[in-house]
């Protein structure tokens, strides 16, 4: 084992034993818990609950308790921290279960299926951003963070690794930092990983040698500020790998950066963008909601609409452990898009965009990224290739269309395949329609692990 292993994971185990001498079992993290009542978790005992939570962090508790399913269906909400009397941070304690619950299968076995999720992400990653950016581009952004002999930037922009599958999201944030005037190094993709997908799997060994590689490439930047962009990476790191670290940066989520920099960029807004607008939310990074209404609010012309939906999880895809309540937010949503007469939902993160995008063909609206509306009010525009390919629902037109750029960026055909049918056919509920969402067959469980 390295030695960054070794801190990482007595770090771990220090702040795992806080919890336990800390923590009043007052319940008030379950009461507030948005998704504790669609996972089924009978809450009338809420300080048993906890009780049974913090057994598991002491080696003693039952997998198959209440306190078990409440860690096992944590969507990363966030609501229970505020709500923590304590000085505790609930999601990191549930964190925390859940790597216990994991860490009953042998070594080897969580190895091996962080392994997998990794090279899966990887894979995908790999083939949707070679088709829609340019190689050098891409050679730049993914490889790891280091010292160079040039003077430190302002910050680094933090990607992570999923947003490359819609990168036209991720080159309207940088042509917003542009405007900004903000000295920045982008990093992300698999290279710049923050081991998430392996702490997923209950291999916190791995985990930790990989986030801690990566916060020692933004350090070795010289950055005082890394703005991160997924809030999966924002989690991973600011709640399971920074504490441990000692890293000399500060981590914040790149959307407050801007919106407190919004009379700078409203300069910036040279068209009027008459449309009105909803916005798909997730509470799970602080600020984040309230630094997108800041930014759309200051686009001229524009008509924000609060469809008055339930405000859960971090992003659609860490709703992933309550399938059926997931869908059902998903149709609630779309329909009263359609009955506000919205001329577009308006989404924040890439995964939320890959699982919507596509309703667009069925709806008397569009679906953007908000940065799409900041772009149209800046005067630029960025394509959407992944929407235009989803909304087609024909791999193999997909496949025909692309074959150019395929044999440009030295792709294998049969690959390219496996990736469009999985993301391109794979969760989606377009042959349906919204109306019928709702009555559709609930996917299968996908257990103890996210998607990617």
């Amino acid at each position: 084992m390295s030695e960054r292993e070794a801190e990482f994971l007595t770090s771990l185990d220090a702040r795992t034993r806080g919890i336990l001498e800390t923590c009043s079992r007052c319940g008030h993290c379950v009461e507030v818990c948005p998704t504790a009542g669609p996972a089924g978790i009978d809450r009338r005992e809420p300080a048993r609950i906890v009780e049974e939570v913090l057994a598991l962090l002491r080696d003693a508790g039952d997998p198959q308790s209440r306190g078990a399913r409440w860690a096992e269906t944590c969507t990363g909400s966030g609501r229970c921290i505020g709500a923590c009397n304590d000085g505790v941070n609930p999601r990191f304690m549930l964190a925390m279960t859940r790597l216990k619950l994991n860490g009953l299968r042998a070594e080897t076995e969580r190895h091996a299926t962080g392994q997998a999720a990794f090279g899966k992400m990887s894979q995908g990653v790999k083939v949707l951003s070679r088709l829609q950016l340019p190689a050098a581009f891409l050679a730049d952004v993914t490889r790891s963070g280091r010292a160079e002999a040039v003077a430190p930037p302002d910050v680094v922009l933090y990607l992570g690794c999923n947003v490359l599958k819609t990168p036209h999201i991720a080159l309207l944030c940088l042509d917003v930092l542009d405007r900004l005037g903000t000295r920045y190094k982008v990093l992300g993709g698999p290279a710049n990983c923050c081991g998430v997908l392996q702490f997923r799997a209950g291999d916190a060994k791995t985990a930790g040698r990989i986030g801690q590689n990566t916060v020692a490439g933004f350090a070795g930047t010289g950055a005082s500020r890394v703005l991160t962009w997924c809030p999966t990476c924002n989690i991973q790191l600011g709640e399971i790998v920074l504490p441990g670290a000692g890293a000399p940066f500060a981590l914040e989520h790149v959307v407050p950066f801007i919106a407190q920099r919004i009379d700078a960029l409203r300069r910036h807004f040279v068209r009027a963008v008459p449309k009105r607008v909803a916005l798909h939310e997730h509470p799970g990074v602080a600020g984040v909601t309230e630094g997108v209404l800041a930014i759309l609010a200051a686009i001229p012309g524009l008509e924000l609409v609060d469809l008055g939906q339930p405000r859960v999880g971090y992003m659609c895809n860490s709703l992933a452990p309550v399938p059926a309540y997931k869908r059902e937010l998903h149709a609630q949503e779309l329909r009263a898009a359609e009955a506000a007469g919205v001329d577009c939902l308006v989404g924040i993160y890439h995964a939320c965009h890959r699982e919507l995008c596509a309703h667009e063909a069925t709806s008397p609206f569009r679906v953007v990224n908000f940065l799409e509306l900041v772009g149209e009010a800046m005067g630029v525009e960025r394509p959407d290739l992944f929407k235009q390919w989803k909304m087609m629902q024909d791999v193999d037109r997909v496949l025909a269309e692309a074959s150019a750029q395929i044999a440009s960026a030295g792709l294998d055909v049969d690959t390219v395949r496996e990736v469009m049918v999985a993301h391109i056919l794979g969760e989606q509920p377009l042959p349906l329609g919204h109306r019928a969402l709702a009555e559709s067959p609930a996917p299968p469980s996908p257990g103890r692990f996210f998607p990617e």
